[in-house]
């Protein structure tokens, strides 16, 4: 698919009367973004997801929810940490998982993206999990695929990662509460991030009384500021106060030019190192989305330190993950 095609789908979705991820009743049948979802909704993923972290922690780490259900892992670019925990959400949920090898998909020999899609529909698909390179890539396959068939977009483009994003929910609530006294900031690269985006949306959704952005000029875009953020471009200043502080990866194979003079540049002025976190609240968490660049925007001293929370972060993304698919195929288009 062209990526200007794309793009316009997209485009056309935002316009759309109805957010394509509920049906009729509002009710959530594909996750494509946490823009559009409502506080009540995204507080049902986030107790949901309560009801399954405790399966990890024991002898038979399964439900049957999905029992007879096919989810398929659709990543058509690289991915451990996500795909991985799709993976063993799927299976803990007592899915059939079926990991498409794109670089030997007839997609590599250039078969249409929707092509692919109605192939995979034909072998009794259920779920699609889809990570793509391009913006709307998900939105296009929710909008082609039979009523019975469900969507979960496992990142695509700049645009969204919205179970990403609900898993820092998760986190936030568990470690900190309720949203509402909390001042959370975006530190990095957001210009390029969809975390960001999608952390974004779903803190000003939950009610948190402030979120800061918080990056160089170059790496911040410029409308930024009409998300309901505040906007700084001193890291010193943006961190100070804070509850909750979660950094983004410099993610230079998205981009083009010299943004940056270097990254050991970039680490001085806004890498977090513990003198830095220091000015943030005594009992601030650190997150991370990961992978994680160590002396690039965090200092290992700080990933592994006390306030970190970003191992647990992977943890409750498999619960989070099991709330959203177990959400979606319990509800008709």
């Amino acid at each position: 698919m062209h990526r200007g095609t794309l793009n316009f789908l997209w485009s056309q979705k935002v316009q759309h009367k109805r957010n394509p991820q509920l049906n009729k009743n509002g009710e959530l049948i594909h996750l494509l973004s946490t823009e559009g979802l409502s506080k009540q909704l995204l507080t049902h993923i986030l107790d949901t997801a309560e009801n399954f972290v405790s399966i990890s922690d024991r002898e038979v780490k399964k439900v049957p929810l999905l029992r007879g259900k096919s989810v398929f892992n659709l990543f058509f670019e690289n991915s451990t940490r996500t795909r991985t925990t799709f993976e063993i959400a799927a299976k803990r949920l007592s899915a059939d998982v079926i990991n498409l090898d794109i670089a030997k998909s007839s997609t590599s020999k250039g078969e249409s993206l929707l092509d692919t899609i109605a192939n995979l529909s034909a072998m009794a698909a259920d779920i699609f999990v889809v990570r793509h390179s391009e913006s709307g890539a998900p939105y296009l396959i929710a909008q082609n695929t039979a009523p019975h068939v469900h969507v979960v977009n496992a990142g695509d483009g700049r645009h969204a990662h919205p179970t990403q994003g609900l898993l820092d929910m998760y986190t936030i609530r568990r470690y900190k509460g309720d949203f509402s006294n909390l001042c959370v900031a975006v530190v990095g690269d957001v210009l390029h991030s969809r975390v960001a985006r999608s952390d974004i949306h779903a803190l000003t959704t939950l009610g948190c009384a402030e979120v800061r952005v918080v990056g160089p000029k170059t790496l911040v875009p410029a409308d930024m500021a009409q998300m309901g953020v505040k906007v700084f471009n001193n890291f010193d200043e943006g961190i100070k106060d804070c509850d909750v502080v979660i950094m983004l990866r410099l993610q230079n194979e998205r981009m083009n030019g010299a943004l940056l003079p270097s990254s050991q540049e970039y680490f001085k002025g806004f890498g977090l190192t513990p003198q830095k976190l220091a000015l943030a609240k005594p009992d601030a968490i650190v997150m991370h989305p990961g992978p994680i660049n160590r002396g690039v925007e965090i200092d290992s001293a700080v990933v592994d330190g006390p306030q970190s929370v970003i191992l647990p972060q992977v943890t409750f993304g498999i619960a989070v993950r099991m709330a959203v698919m177990s959400i979606v195929a319990g509800n008709e288009a």
